[in-house]
């Protein structure tokens, strides 16, 4: 049986939202439209091939867990839409804490004692459990917790997959290491189905296309769940903000003024995201035009049907012996990926990718 074998680091509502959506779409007829899927059939694998078997996190009220459980635990917040998950015997493990948890998000995280708790061996667990792919879910600013993370699967030999925004993918020796040992990787900081930064690029784009000068933009983002509270401290925002601004000015052919970025924590938002788009150009005769756009959604589910995608497209180059950084379905489905291109061309390299025709 066809099977893709799933760790996650970090079980906050990320995770939340990718476990309940493999189980609210196992059942999916393969002609069916899924939303924010590219395929119920994805190169041969149906979403219920995917398969988790290990889970790390930090959190006391997650750790010794069932996954099942542990994604509805506080502090998580994501909307529940699959409702009567079954146990998938798989108990939350201790992870290393490194730099996932700033000072200010002890208490929030529930974070464990590492005088009463022990951190298991990452790359022993995944070889243990024959992971295929392990998915960085860590918080944002974990810079050497990612990297403990891609080196556990360098060890055990399996795939990486950076949804977060701490480089991994677009590092150079990072992505060669990987594809010294043939092992595939996919990141880095992963796009929503329609968030702040994939419609703040439709907005630049349209401009672009009709020939407007764009001469100034924002993006504002506010909300309530954990990631907008752990980005309340500037210095773990770093890297966050050059993902999301490069992928912004990236098709902008011409130096803009602009900024992009989490503005604050409004913690009565919950899950929701709130986000203010603004931009400013000049149209024939140098005639202004300014476009301002608000947009609300719940922030977990908004990218959990392209981590599906990206799972099996990442399982697709295991079997095919591809290591390295995945070009087509990073561009797609990344922030930040190895190279930037535009939606609709990156759109046809993952189909093209799919078939065989695009190695990587």
């Amino acid at each position: 049986m066809k099977e893709v074998r799933v760790a996650i680091a970090g079980v906050g509502n990320c995770a939340s939202a990718l476990v309940q959506g493999c189980q609210y779409y196992r059942n999916a007829k393969e002609d069916e439209m899924v939303p924010g899927l590219m395929h119920v059939n994805f190169g041969g694998y149906h979403i219920r091939d995917i398969k988790f078997v290990a889970a790390f996190d930090v959190n006391t009220k997650k750790i010794g867990k069932d996954l099942s459980e542990a994604i509805f635990a506080e502090p998580n917040c994501c909307e529940v839409f699959a409702e009567n998950i079954k146990p998938f015997n798989i108990k939350v493990l201790p992870g290393p804490i490194a730099d996932g948890v700033a000072p200010h998000m002890v208490n929030s995280f529930h974070c464990y004692d590492p005088n009463l708790i022990e951190a298991v061996d990452i790359a022993s667990v995944l070889r243990e459990t024959k992971t295929d792919v392990l998915i960085n879910y860590l918080p944002v600013g974990s810079k050497e917790g990612t990297k403990l993370y891609a080196q556990a699967a360098l060890e055990a030999g399996c795939a990486f997959v950076n949804c977060i925004p701490e480089f991994i993918v677009s590092v150079k020796k990072w992505a060669e290491r990987f594809e010294r040992r043939g092992i595939p990787i996919a990141g880095d900081d992963i796009k929503s189905q329609v968030g702040a930064t994939i419609a703040h690029r439709a907005l630049v784009n349209l401009f672009l296309d009709r020939g407007v000068k764009i001469d100034q933009t924002y993006q504002l983002n506010i909300g309530g769940n954990t990631d907008f509270e752990n980005m309340t401290v500037e210095s773990r925002l770093k890297t966050k903000r050059v993902s999301k601004t490069e992928a912004v000015t990236s098709l902008v052919p011409y130096p803009t003024p602009t900024r992009i970025g989490p503005s604050d924590y409004v913690k009565f938002l919950g899950d929701n995201k709130i986000c203010y788009i603004w931009l400013k150009g000049r149209k024939f005769g140098d005639v202004p035009v300014t476009v301002q756009l608000k947009l609300s959604v719940e922030d977990s589910p908004n990218s959990a049907g392209v981590v599906i995608d990206v799972i099996r497209a990442v399982k697709l180059a295991l079997d095919r012996g591809i290591g390295g950084p995945l070009t087509s379905i990073s561009s797609y489905g990344f922030k930040h990926p190895p190279e930037q291109i535009v939606d609709s061309v990156a759109h046809t390299n993952v189909e093209e990718f799919i078939e065989g025709k695009r190695e990587r």
